[in-house]
Formats: C-alpha cells, sequence, structure tokens
C-alpha cells in the first residue's frame, strides 16, 4: 500500500498538476470549470424537477464565482500595463487598436469587478441601483474586451496567412537560406495556431456576457457548458505552460 501511495503522490501527472494549482490563472481556471460546471448541472438538476440538489450546485457556483472575485484583485493593472506596452510597440495599426480596445475593455471589466466584490463582501456598501448598474457595466466591459479581442484575432490571423503564403512562394538558392525558410514557417504555423485557439475560446466566451446584458437568451445549461469547455481549454494552455518550466 505504501508502494501504491508513493506512485501516486510522486507521479509526474500529479507534480504537474501542483505546478499548475500553484499558479493564480491555474487555480482560477480549475476553479473556474467547476464554476461553470455547476452552473450547467443546477439547470440540468432544476429542468428536472430536483430544485433541492440544484440548490446545493447554485450555491457552489455562486460562492465560486465570489472566491473567483478575490483572485482577481487589482488583475486590472495588468492590462493597463499591455495598453501602454501596446501604445509604444510598432506593429500593424489594426492589431495594435484591436489589442488596445480589447484590455480596455478588460480594464474597465477588472476595474468595476473589484468594486462590486468590497460590495458583495459588505466591506463597502453600495445603494442597491447603483450595485446593479455596476454589476451590468461589468459584463458590458467583458463583452467589449471579447469582441475586440475576437476582432484581433481575425486580422492577426489573417496577417500571418499572408506571411505564410509570402514564404511559400520564395524560392531559396542555398539549403541554409531554405532550413531558416522551415523554421520560419514553422514558428508562423504555431503563432496561427495560438490565434486558432484563443479565437474559439472567445467565440464561446463572449455568449456569456452577451446574455447578461440582454443582447441574446441562452439559458445556464448552454453557457454553463461554453464556460466549462474555455475553462478546460484556458487550463490546457496552463498545463503546457508549467510543462516548459520543467
Amino acid at each position: 500500500m505504501a508502494s501504491i501511495a508513493s506512485q501516486i503522490v510522486l507521479h509526474p501527472v500529479t507534480s504537474q498538476s501542483l505546478r499548475v494549482l500553484n499558479t493564480t490563472i491555474g487555480r482560477d481556471k480549475l476553479y473556474r470549470g467547476v464554476q461553470y460546471f455547476a452552473r450547467f448541472f443546477a439547470w440540468l438538476l432544476l429542468s428536472r424537477g430536483y430544485k433541492i440538489q440544484a440548490a446545493r450546485w447554485d450555491a457552489l457556483k455562486s460562492h465560486l464565482g465570489l472566491g473567483r472575485k478575490l483572485l482577481r484583485l487589482g488583475k486590472f493593472m495588468e492590462n493597463a500595463q499591455a495598453i501602454l506596452r501596446t501604445l509604444s510597440t510598432p506593429g500593424e495599426t489594426g492589431e495594435r487598436v484591436a489589442m488596445i480596445g480589447r484590455h480596455l475593455g478588460y480594464f474597465g471589466y477588472l476595474f468595476l469587478d473589484n468594486i462590486s466584490w468590497a460590495h458583495s463582501i459588505k466591506f463597502y456598501n453600495l445603494q442597491p441601483s447603483t450595485a446593479q448598474k455596476i454589476n451590468k457595466r461589468v459584463m458590458q466591459f467583458w463583452f467589449t474586451g471579447i469582441v475586440f479581442s475576437i476582432a484581433h484575432g481575425l486580422l492577426k490571423a489573417g496577417r500571418l496567412a499572408n506571411d505564410v503564403k509570402k514564404l511559400q512562394n520564395q524560392t531559396w538558392a542555398e539549403k541554409s537560406a531554405e532550413a531558416e525558410r522551415d523554421l520560419k514557417l514553422r514558428d508562423l504555423q504555431l503563432a496561427r495556431e495560438a490565434v486558432r485557439y484563443q479565437f474559439i475560446i472567445d467565440l464561446l466566451d463572449v455568449w456569456i456576457p452577451a446574455t447578461n446584458i440582454g443582447l441574446v437568451n441562452l439559458n445556464d445549461g448552454v453557457l454553463g457548458l461554453f464556460g466549462l469547455i474555455t475553462s478546460l481549454m484556458a487550463l490546457r494552455q496552463q498545463w503546457f505552460a508549467a510543462a516548459g518550466k520543467q
């Protein structure tokens, strides 16, 4: 038994999982996945008439959402720094504008989210109407950030596709130059895959704030599944990132 326990505790997967959960982003994505699964499962139970069981999962969803707000305290400053870096970095104009719009949206979302958290734990009391307005603005800023992220993904994907075509159409006389071209093509393909991956996440996530601000009307089951999928996709990114830091 001791040998089996040792193999489980010291298994590379266990070590890798601990590395992921040692990061704030890793914990946040795991909590988010459970939160959105709870949202989906609560809807499923409620739709079948299991009100007591649904209330349990709904409570889990709410408390995980509140806990995740604590993990995001001060995170809006990362977006403020990203805006300044984007402004000072040369690049394709459309991509830069879209990236600035993305970070502005997330800055507003995270900043107001901090105020919402302070109100929810009764550290700072707001009028009910004011708290409702702030929560709506949180969703509007989140929606704006995702829309700009989608636009950025489309623009960058188009540019990378053109770069790939240019490299493929070029003729190379020397083998060393051809090897350099193949290396550049590989880097471009990796960049395109990363853009596509984030694009899928954004296309699924955008429906969550869109529903909360009334642009569409999707039920909690659909939104829970979308959130669960994107959480697992983001957690997968953290898994490979942690593996690269070994």
